[in-house]
């Protein structure tokens, strides 16, 4: 009898083990959850803080990790190598556990880092990464975005910049200039100087242009701007466009929408032959198309069936077939880097909202509302949106300024992402590493 008692003790502490060292993970696809408490102490050699400072702000902004107050820690850790007593880091209820050290040598910034489980006791990750010291931000959002992968299992997305319309001025004299900055505000710098009015950047797939409309000298026109030279390139004088471009997955070719002869019809151009080819014919109006990640079809909107609702089609024009069958009216419909997901703008009962549907039809969610809400990006993980909100400050719905919002497709953790000026037509860039 003691034996076989004895066999069932050692048996359940088997089992506890088992269950205590289950490696952590967030699903970042499900309903809203408690954020994941993670500690991460100050970096040895990163005595401002400056880089804990922004991998603490990124995985917070995420709205999946808590970050613990260092006022609780028990243990101080002094250099990447020393071991963590796991017992005083659980005793702070920290499941994550992330410290580093910061090395400067020749004008280079090299930063080591460790991930643990606490609860497991696992070294979950270790990385270093050397970039020029001015750089010491990228550097930062790269740690961000690895804990963020190995936790979640997604891609991260905090090594990325925004590309924007900053307005200032009154409504009469009103200023839009083409800016830049990072995922999360900082670095912001001016692409344009404000003299012509400037619409919907797009970012090329390679990161390194922007296309954009302007109506320089009166008249749309289309440009490609090297984010770093500031060079811009005339594409082309599209007399009729009723939407601003976006680039193919590949790079070489712009999806436009051209009003001709009375219908708005779909066109590629190809930036290399600078030949157009029309993809939709149908008097009605089409407008706003997104490519697919894989470039095989586009989505766009159309009101062939009565009122402006979205439309899927074959990359040559071919196999149109509506998704959406809800009330009210649909429009600036963009597909998921992950294709999983077709996000748009919706109007019902006087209302905007940001919606997702899935390209088959199915799935269809409203996950934010507001006066205003327009003109959804996204995130290169596919998991996050950045759209831009207004609400008036006057009675009689005028006035007020236009902010940028990021929001997770599940609908939770909506922030604003603070600009000094009014802002609106987000475009996210891919990943930048």
């Amino acid at each position: 009898m003691k034996k076989m008692l004895k066999r069932v003790v050692i048996l359940l502490m088997m089992l506890v083990s088992t269950a205590s060292f289950a490696e952590i993970k967030i699903d970042v696809t499900g309903a809203q959850s408690d954020p994941l408490p993670f500690a991460l102490p100050v970096f040895t050699g990163d005595d401002d803080a400056k880089i804990t400072d922004v991998i603490i702000n990124d995985l917070e902004r995420s709205g999946l990790f808590r970050y613990i107050n260092p006022a609780a820690y028990i243990q101080k850790m002094k250099g990447v190598d020393m071991r963590p007593n796991f017992n005083d880091w659980q005793a702070i209820n920290a499941q994550v556990l992330i410290y580093g050290e910061v090395q400067e040598s020749m004008g280079k910034t090299s930063v080591s880092f460790r991930v643990f489980d606490v609860f497991a006791q696992t070294d979950l990750y270790s990385k270093r990464f050397t970039h020029t010291s001015s750089e010491w931000r990228k550097l930062a959002h790269m740690v961000a975005d690895f804990v963020y992968e190995r936790v979640t299992g997604e891609k991260g997305y905090f090594d990325t910049r925004v590309a924007f319309i900053d307005e200032r001025g009154n409504q009469m004299n009103r200023i839009k200039r083409l800016a830049i900055m990072d995922q999360d505000g900082a670095n912001l710098t001016y692409l344009t100087d404000g003299k012509d009015l400037v619409l919907t950047p797009r970012f090329s797939p390679n990161m390194k242009e922007v296309t954009y409309f302007s109506y320089k000298d009166g008249n749309p026109k289309v440009y490609l701007m090297d984010v770093n030279t500031r060079e811009s390139t005339l594409v082309g004088n599209f007399k009729g466009m009723t939407f601003a471009p976006r680039f193919s997955p590949d790079g070489k070719k712009l999806l436009i929408s051209l009003a001709r002869r009375g219908n708005s019809d779909i066109y590629t151009y190809d930036l290399a032959t600078k030949k157009q080819t029309q993809l939709t014919n149908h008097p009605s109006i089409n407008t706003s198309p997104s490519y697919s990640p894989d470039g095989k079809q586009i989505v766009f909107n159309s009101d062939r069936g009565g009122n402006q609702q979205l439309y899927i089609m074959n990359a040559d024009g071919s196999g149109v077939h509506r998704i959406s069958f809800g009330e009210g009216t649909y429009a600036t419909p963009v597909w998921s880097p992950r294709g999983d997901y077709i996000a748009f703008t919706k109007i019902r009962h006087g209302q905007f909202h940001i919606g997702v549907i899935k390209p088959d039809g199915s799935g269809e969610r409203l996950i934010t509302n507001g006066f205003l809400v327009e003109s959804p990006s996204w995130a290169p993980n596919g998991r996050v949106l950045m759209f831009y909100r207004k609400a008036p400050s006057r009675s009689d719905g005028t006035g007020g300024d236009a902010r940028l919002y990021t929001i997770d497709i599940t609908g939770y953790n909506e922030r604003q992402l603070v600009t000094p000026n009014s802002a609106s037509a987000p475009a996210w860039s891919p990943l930048l590493h």
